[in-house]
């Protein structure tokens, strides 16, 4: 493993970071050898406290549409790109780069299962590749990479029955000592958090709305770890963009009972609650700041796939970098990432919280004025916030 030294003008160190094969971020640490390097250290902790790689560029457009998993289930093929290369996996093994012939057109390496085979894909629909071709095999695209493709809605009267079983339903007991429930708006601590709350639109797994608000509520140490962890991204060039926060329990079984068993691995089981319905669990993405747009990771938000995993392997260098990056703040300040979810971030101390089911209808009276700024990469003087004490019933 090596690490590369890159100055800037002001000759300020930056320390590279190594991705495992798995996709993970490993940083490397600088030189502590004499007061000269400690200081150097110093600076780029200073210019880069995530310790994180310079931002890979974007891949070619030419390729974007052939990244991706082909063939059936005892040969699946991985395309994806890695150091600025399109790359080819089989199963466990190591991704191997592809040479580029043509547009279409590219040849495996002599060393890799192919033996210097060629790889010659077939183009959809919007550009996509629908099939590789490799040694007289065809290997038909799976799950191909469009939006939308990742949602399977249920009926309105589905959706309808689901919400009245859940109603009806009641939290677990529980027994021991809480903290008392102090949820907040999240943006009273940051207006440059943005929000895409899904759940109070159409575009979810379950094609319907669950919230009559677009609000993202966290208990207060949860939401100031929160704008902490947005401060961090700001160098970078972005921002956080959140889709759901606390969820009350209702909602938790709602998901619960609409997923199949073999998917279940992606919702909490309301016998025992969800982090989500202790105001303790975010699920967010980046957005860049100066375009004020989402920017794309390694699979979409809510998809019961692989590549929802927070080590997935696929995809780009540079989605990869943004999900890794997007890890490092969060847990920076508390935040630990759910495996299967590389969106879902669960906060320290969340047993401290009971379950709640509460709706955002009976939190509408928190404070919901936030701050205006038009400074994008720069954080608020934090406002005092107010939240809501359950076992009181007050603010």
């Amino acid at each position: 493993m090596k690490v590369k030294k890159h100055m800037t003008s002001a000759k300020l160190l930056l320390v590279s970071v190594a991705l495992t094969g798995s996709g993970s971020l490993i940083a490397l640490s600088p030189s502590a050898n004499g007061t000269r390097n400690s200081q150097k250290s110093h600076r780029v902790e200073k210019l880069n406290p995530l310790g994180i790689a310079p931002q890979p560029l974007q891949v070619p457009a030419e390729w974007k549409g052939l990244i991706g998993k082909y063939g059936p289930d005892n040969n699946v093929i991985y395309v994806l790109e890695n150091d600025g290369q399109l790359n080819i996996q089989v199963k466990s093994s190591e991704a191997d780069p592809l040479k580029q012939i043509s547009v279409n057109i590219f040849r495996s390496p002599a060393h890799g299962p192919y033996k210097g085979e060629t790889a010659a894909f077939i183009r959809g629909t919007r550009d996509h590749a629908t099939a590789v071709i490799i040694d007289g095999a065809v290997f038909p695209r799976r799950s191909p990479r469009l939006d939308g493709e990742v949602f399977q809605p249920l009926s309105s009267k589905a959706v309808a029955e689901l919400r009245r079983n859940a109603l009806a339903a009641h939290p677990p007991v529980q027994t021991g000592e809480f903290l008392p429930a102090d949820l907040v708006d999240v943006r009273m601590y940051d207006p440059t958090i943005r929000l895409d709350i899904r759940y109070a639109t159409s575009h979810n797994f379950l094609g319907a709305p669950v919230y009559r608000q677009a609000r993202a509520f966290l208990q207060r140490p949860a939401a100031e770890a929160l704008a902490r962890a947005s401060k961090k991204l700001h160098p970078f060039g972005y921002g956080l963009l959140i889709h759901d926060a606390y969820r009350p329990w209702y909602v938790t079984k709602m998901f619960w009972d609409a997923t199949p068993d073999n998917q279940k691995i992606f919702v909490a089981n309301p016998a025992e609650g969800s982090r989500h319905n202790r105001g303790c669990a975010v699920d967010l993405t980046l957005y860049d700041l100066n375009m004020g747009k989402s920017v794309e990771m390694t699979g979409h938000y809510d998809e019961m796939s692989e590549r929802s995993y927070a080590l997935y392997s696929g995809g780009t260098s540079l989605e990869r970098w943004r999900r890794d990056l997007l890890r490092k703040a969060m847990e920076s300040e508390g935040f630990t990432v759910y495996p299967f979810e590389w969106w879902h971030f669960d906060y320290q101390n969340w047993k401290k919280y009971p379950i709640l089911n509460l709706t955002f209808e009976q939190l509408s009276h928190l404070a919901s004025e936030i701050p205006q700024t038009h400074q994008r990469p720069a954080i608020q003087k934090r406002l005092p916030a107010r939240g809501f004490d359950t076992k009181k019933g007050n603010l």
